[in-house]
């Protein structure tokens, strides 16, 4: 059987990276593809021959649109990144009757509905396995091998600078902005670092976990996002002393009233396993009603564990190029005409335990005031810890772990905190999730 001719789009650490597994690995691809599968037509405007051995027999050019319209190219790879011109040429490769792999979260996120559509229509694939958790095979993992089950949740570490950053600061009592200028040299934070560390990143593959949990369609827009930028490290020492570990987790929870979408800093029991991991690592916890909790742990970035993903879906794609297209995994999971509208719930709606930090004075009475607040707003306090103050100052520092309520409720009474002539400055709010089976 002839082999798969695929167009790549991108040469750079991801490209050059799925370049060389497909070279490398070549035999073992062909054998479990039942064909070969070799890149004959790629596009880039800037790259190193020296690091891709073989390139000399690939075309190379720097017009991606004449990879998406060369008649020999099977499948097209999207390697580019961003919005656009991402989104038209995978649209034009589709329109051109081809499949498409991609590792572009931003694109699946924002404007995966509509390529999806489009791909329907031309009974082609659209495969993405690379755009959660680099090579961690998640959505492979909730497309396939749960699919017997009804997910109540997922909790994932799968931003991997954000974890590098709250370990150091766990680690080595170091500060947040030293540890993200270290990021920065050593290549894991970009020199503009909002998508990581502000959670959008984060959010991105969340929105499409969620899609792909509950069958409904991708709703970027409506994910909860905040970052880490506010985390201290006393918030991460007190958090240790109570027993537990902060970590950045995107979190899609289905409850009686809708859906839940959230990126956000969380406290969760050090004991748990998906706690303990550590540095650039990526991990994606999912609980199901047959299955349990399951745990998918990996590199979340980088070249070859990104190309894994790639490569993967290439050689899924190469199986089913004379599948009839009604038969293939649904892009979503779910089959297009079974999505359904789950009402997205609002942050406020959300329930959840939380950490409060707060500095009140030194002086009788203040305790009292913030636990009627609580009690007023239905909030039980589950743990108080009250730190000596410095000397010759007049404030102390408490922190108070509650049990879970509503986060409108948890507002009012933050609100009404804050207002307390007693306590200086505003209150350090970070969510608690027990992740409990």
């Amino acid at each position: 059987m002839k082999p798969v001719k695929v167009g790549l789009l991108g040469l750079g650490t991801v490209g050059g990276g799925t370049f060389n597994v497909l070279r490398r690995n070549a035999e073992e691809i062909a054998r479990r593809a039942g064909r070969g599968i070799e890149v004959s037509h790629a596009a880039a405007r800037d790259y190193d021959p020296g690091g891709l051995p073989g390139i000399e027999q690939v075309t190379v050019s720097d017009d991606a649109f004449a990879v998406v319209d060369d008649p020999a190219v099977d499948i097209v790879v999207e390697l580019i990144g961003g919005y656009e011109p991402a989104r038209e040429l995978v649209l034009k490769a589709i329109a051109n009757g081809k499949h498409v792999v991609t590792a572009n979260k931003a694109l699946i996120a924002t404007h995966g509905n509509e390529i999806f559509a489009a791909a329907q229509r031309q009974g082609v694939m659209v495969a993405f396995e690379a755009a959660v958790a680099g090579g961690i095979p998640i959505i492979k993992a909730l497309r396939e091998g749960l699919s017997a089950n009804r997910i109540r949740w997922i909790a994932g570490i799968i931003n991997g600078t954000g974890n590098f950053i709250l370990t150091e600061m766990r680690d080595k009592g170091r500060e947040f902005a030293d540890v993200l200028a270290e990021a920065q040299r050593l290549g894991y934070a970009e020199a503009d670092p909002t998508f990581d560390v502000e959670g959008i990143d984060a959010a991105h593959k969340l929105a499409i976990l969620g899609s792909l949990a509950f069958g409904i369609p991708l709703q970027f827009d409506k994910v909860y996002t905040e970052g880490i930028s506010h985390i201290t490290r006393e918030d991460v020492g007190y958090a240790g002393e109570l027993g537990y570990r902060i970590k950045h987790l995107g979190i899609t929870r289905r409850s009686g009233a809708g859906v839940e979408l959230r990126v956000h800093p969380t406290l969760i029991p050090q004991r748990r396993l998906i706690a303990n991991v550590d540095g650039v690592m990526n991990a994606v916890l999912v609980n199901a009603d047959a299955v349990g909790p399951t745990l998918y742990y990996g590199a979340g970035a980088g070249a070859e564990p990104t190309a894994s993903a790639v490569v993967a879906d290439l050689v899924d794609v190469a199986r089913t190029l004379t599948a009839d297209p009604e038969n293939r995994v649904p892009h979503l999971a779910f089959q297009p005409d079974a999505l359904s509208d789950l009402e997205i719930l609002p942050m406020e709606a959300v329930e959840t335990a939380y950490y409060l930090r707060l500095c009140a004075r030194d002086q009788p009475g203040v305790m009292a005031e913030i636990t009627r607040i609580l009690g007023d707003a239905g909030i039980s306090i589950e743990a108080i810890l009250q730190k000596e103050p410095q000397e010759g100052e007049q404030a102390v520092t408490v922190i108070l772990l509650t049990r879970a309520v509503r986060e409108g409720q948890m507002d009012a009474a933050i609100r009404g905190i804050e207002s307390l002539d007693s306590i200086d400055g505003t209150v350090t709010r970070i969510r608690v999730e027990h992740l409990a089976s």
